[in-house]
């Protein structure tokens, strides 16, 4: 029994030194996380037109409001509110006796009158007789000469007021100077119209020709106005086509040109006003609409054009990841132009022989490691020509 209790103690001992030992050697190291895997594209190269896209407001080209130029109860008003009227098609009349009354009161005037330039006239006519014979004095002649010049100036001022009974006695009858759509009647019949001012009685707006405005920035106010030729004197249509497109419409299927940029740049906006005019003989623009307009760019060759799901965007600008030959992640400021087929133009910052990240971004960080798996464009990513 006392020869187990010297062996069990070294036996202890000999366990502690090993657990001693065992603790102070190095501790094992965890191993490194791999990179993450990012889907990487390289641009696409080929010769392209850009399209840049506004957003406009359609108008009339024509707007008319009929008013009352005359005083007097209006009579009929010969149109059904809304409907579509004819250029010179009478929409309103207001009584015609009054002036028709005083028309022929200027025409009787008038006949006075030219009784009196020939009574003078045959007055004069004697006086030259008698003048011969000195049988009347030069201021009995002169006399006569101011009687004859005074009624045929009465006469001249007599046919100013026919002209002028006429014009009014016109006037009842109030017809459309263009044709266009009517608005509703202002005011019914029955009603006294034209006293002390002049009536608005409706509007007329004409469909067709329809006008689009839309702002455009300072750079492509001076494309345009290069594009226009040196002395800026040949029409915008000659050289700029315009489409667009309505709510609940695609692909822009409304053709026009350009054919107004306003004469400054407003330097509050930095923006100017231009003008695009499209036919409407089929009826489907419609004035006072928020539309969208695509206005064909620049014929550029060899552009580079990536997706824009690949497109970043913080405080200052827009950014592509790229990953470099050594796999690790770059950003890189990019200089972007307008989208073409569902991508977008990249004019500066980027090659077409780089590499860069269209899936797995929220993994990819500047300056780390990453596994790039390379994939071609998708032909179903592409966007319908147009789409903004």
């Amino acid at each position: 029994m006392r020869m187990l209790q010297p062996a069990l103690g070294a036996g202890l001992g000999i366990a502690v030194l090993m657990l001693v030992s065992s603790g102070c050697g190095p501790a094992p190291t965890a191993a490194a996380p791999a990179p993450p895997e990012v889907t990487v594209a390289t641009p696409e190269v080929r010769d392209v037109t850009e399209d840049f896209f506004f957003t406009g407001k359609t108008a009339s080209a024509d707007e008319v409001e009929l008013r009352a130029r005359v005083k007097g109860f209006l009579e009929t008003a010969d149109f059904q509110d809304g409907q579509f009227v004819e250029r010179g098609q009478v929409l309103f009349t207001i009584e015609r006796e009054p002036f028709e009354a005083a028309l022929a009161a200027a025409e009787a005037q008038k006949r006075q009158t030219e009784a009196r330039v020939k009574l003078a006239e045959a007055d004069l006519a004697r006086a030259d007789r008698l003048t011969e014979s000195k049988a009347i004095t030069v201021e009995e002649y002169q006399s006569r000469v101011a009687k004859r010049d005074a009624a045929k100036a009465q006469l001249a001022h007599d046919e100013a007021e026919i002209r002028r009974a006429q014009i009014n006695l016109d006037y009842t009858a109030i017809r459309s100077p263009i044709a266009g759509r009517v608005s509703r009647r202002q005011v019914d019949p029955g009603n006294l119209v034209g006293a002390g001012e002049s009536t608005l009685l409706a509007t007329v707006v004409g469909m067709d020709p329809m006008y689009v405005y839309f702002d455009v920035s300072e750079k492509v106010v001076m494309d345009l106005v290069r594009s226009a030729g040196e002395d800026g004197d040949r029409s915008f249509g000659e050289t700029h086509d315009a489409y667009v497109q309505m709510p609940g419409e695609e692909d822009y299927p409304h053709r026009g040109n350009l054919d107004y940029l306003d004469n400054r740049v407003d330097p509050g906006t930095g923006t100017a006003v231009v003008r695009a005019v499209f036919p409407n003989d089929d009826g489907l623009l419609y004035p006072g609409v928020y539309a969208r307009v695509r206005v064909p760019g620049p014929r550029i060759e060899n552009a580079v054009l990536i997706e824009e799901q690949a497109i970043g965007t913080d405080l200052d600008g827009k950014y592509v990841l790229v990953v470099k030959p050594d796999n690790v992640v770059e950003q890189r400021r990019v200089t972007l132009g307008a989208r073409t087929e569902g991508l977008i133009v990249v004019r500066d910052g980027l090659n077409a022989d780089e590499r860069y990240i269209v899936a797995g971004v929220q993994h990819a960080r500047p300056g780390m490691p990453v596994r790039p798996v390379e994939r071609p464009r998708q032909a179903g990513s592409v966007r319908r020509r147009g789409e903004p």
